[in-house]
C-alpha cells in the first residue's frame, strides 16, 4: 500500500500555527531567557546595644543580657561578644539581627560565630549541651 498521498496533508501547516499570538518563537536552545532584577535589598538599620536571652538548660535559669556592639558578656561558662547588631526599617516587618562570637571556657566545646535572627533562631543557632542563646532586640 502506499502513503504518497498523506504526503501533502503531513507538510500542510495548519491554520492556528500561523497566527502571531500562538506562532511565537522559541528562544534558541541552550539559552534561558534573562532573569527579573532582584528588588533592592531593604537595609538593617545598625543599632548599638544588643539583648541576649540566655538559658542555662541544666538549672533551668534565665537571664536577660544587654551587651553593647564591641563589648563581651559572661553567663556561666561562656563568654558572649557582640560584634554588631541592626534592626529592619520601620516599613518592613520587625526583626533584630546581632553578630555574636561566643566561646566557652570548657574544653572540646564548639566555639560560636555569626549572625543570630531574632524572628527565625533556628537558621543560625549555638549548638551546646548545657546554653542556649537568642537574640531578643537590639536597642539604643
Amino acid at each position: 500500500m502506499r502513503y504518497g498521498w498523506l504526503l501533502p496533508a503531513l507538510l500542510a501547516v495548519p491554520a492556528w500555527a500561523e497566527d502571531p499570538i500562538v506562532a511565537t518563537p522559541l528562544p534558541p536552545v541552550g539559552t534561558a531567557p534573562a532573569p527579573a532584577a532582584p528588588p533592592p535589598p531593604v537595609p538593617w538599620l545598625p543599632k548599638p546595644v544588643a539583648q541576649v536571652q540566655a538559658l542555662d538548660k541544666v538549672n533551668a535559669r534565665a537571664s536577660l543580657l544587654t551587651i553593647k556592639v564591641g563589648e563581651t558578656a559572661t553567663f556561666g561558662s561562656l563568654t558572649i561578644a557582640v560584634k554588631g547588631c541592626a534592626v529592619r526599617p520601620p516599613d518592613v516587618p520587625a526583626d533584630a539581627t546581632a553578630f555574636l562570637a561566643v566561646t566557652d571556657s570548657t574544653p572540646n566545646v564548639p566555639a560560636f560565630s555569626g549572625w543570630m535572627l531574632k524572628s527565625v533562631p533556628s537558621v543560625s543557632m549555638l549548638s551546646h549541651p548545657i546554653y542556649d542563646l537568642r537574640v531578643v532586640g537590639c536597642s539604643g
